[in-house]
């Protein structure tokens, strides 16, 4: 695999200032010595080791933003960001942090009692926790108001039971955040949703098998089993029944990293594909001389420019503060569609060689359809799309 420095120069993107860019500079040092000469491996075992976690905690590339007195560094969300970007650069298996630093994390700092913040968040700072979010049930994908979990109290703790699965960090993690059903009754039936923090160890808390994907080998997906799960009342996050609101205010952030991972994983393979067809010859000339691949690439190139210009814009809102879920739907739908366009077209232009598994492009073709999927379906974005326009 080629050293991620020999790659261009990454963009100057309007929300970054000069202290991002040294910030990208070290932590893709760290990458190229901590990661990239074992990402194969972590592909063939099907996980990445703790032991990567706390190398990214001890150099601060864990929930960057949080405050200080959590641990944190209290950086602006452009920090991120960079996190992800170059995080993404190396390989889509290595989203579970992503999930960790920007997803389940900010449940944490935005819902979470003081109490539970100094419990919970200075060992996620430091990857001694690592976190996950448990929606996803065997018979409920993106309809979250109709999950089977369920949460009774009964004293001082809540007994839980029911099923999920497709869990990030499923395997790994020390801390999940479940959507449970607290009022089954109750209607409308989101109105009856919870979020719980269960911990490993809790009593009737299991985790199944470690999935077998199509792609992103490496990145740990499980199923977690609640069998009369005891659950401390003080793991509530947040009020009951609210659970459904918050996980509708953090969609929005989820989706955007969708975004940002597609643009990368877009960029990534169109530039390995230019310098594919520079070197490789058939019929006497290199391939990057005939016209078809050229007028492939110039439309690739185009599609993901306008990508770019898309995404910063909306990152930049985003980081401003401003309500962005209509075109945060837009840019999940349309980045992840481009994404498997350029994968399928890339595997293409590489031949026979794009089959092989010693070629990244390869890896990319089997990571990226997902993409389209998790965060909620392309199709669910077009309705919220649509929905948010007014028909």
């Amino acid at each position: 695999m080629k050293s991620l420095s020999t790659k261009r120069e990454p963009r100057k993107h309007p929300y970054l200032t000069e202290d991002h860019q040294q910030f990208r500079k070290s932590l893709r040092k760290f990458l190229e010595r901590e990661a990239v000469p074992f990402y194969d491996e972590w592909e063939s075992d099907r996980i990445i080791p703790r032991s990567f976690w706390t190398k990214m905690g001890e150099q601060g590339y864990l929930c960057p933003d949080i405050d200080e007195k959590y641990g944190g560094s209290e950086t602006d969300w452009g920090y991120s960001v960079v996190i992800n970007e170059e995080l993404e650069r190396v390989g889509t298996g290595l989203i579970g942090v992503a999930l960790h630093n920007d997803i389940v994390v900010p449940y944490i700092t935005s819902f979470g009692t003081e109490e539970q913040k100094q419990r919970w968040l200075p060992s996620c700072v430091t990857g001694r926790t690592i976190t996950a979010i448990a929606m996803t049930e065997p018979g409920t994908g993106s309809d979250l108001a109709n999950i089977k979990t369920t949460a009774r109290l009964e004293g001082d703790h809540y007994i839980v039971n029911g099923a999920k699965t497709f869990i990030t960090n499923g395997i790994h993690a020390d801390l999940v955040i479940v959507a449970v059903k607290t009022d089954t009754e109750i209607r409308p039936q989101h109105k009856g949703v919870s979020l719980l923090v269960i911990e490993r160890g809790h009593q009737g808390f299991s985790r199944g098998r470690k999935l077998d994907k199509v792609g992103l080998h490496s990145q740990d997906t499980a199923e977690l089993f609640f069998e009369d799960c005891k659950v401390p009342k003080e793991n509530l996050l947040g009020e009951e029944g609210l659970g459904f609101l918050y996980l509708m205010d953090k969609l929005q952030q989820e989706r955007l990293l969708v975004g940002i991972g597609a643009q990368v994983a877009s960029e990534e393979m169109l530039q390995s594909t230019i310098d594919y067809v520079k070197s490789r010859e058939a019929f006497g000339r290199p391939v990057s001389q005939f016209q078809n691949t050229q007028f492939k690439i110039a439309e690739m190139a185009t599609e993901v420019e306008m990508g770019r210009a898309f995404l910063d814009q909306l990152i930049a809102d985003h980081i401003a503060g401003e309500d962005v879920v209509t075109k945060v739907s837009m840019a999940k739908w349309k980045l992840t569609e481009i994404a498997r366009n350029i994968a399928s077209q890339c595997m293409q232009l590489h031949g026979g060689y794009g089959y092989m598994e010693e070629y990244k492009i390869a890896r990319r073709y089997r990571d990226i359809p997902v993409a389209s999927i998790y965060a909620g379906t392309n199709d669910i974005m077009k309705t919220i799309i649509a929905r948010n326009l007014g028909l």
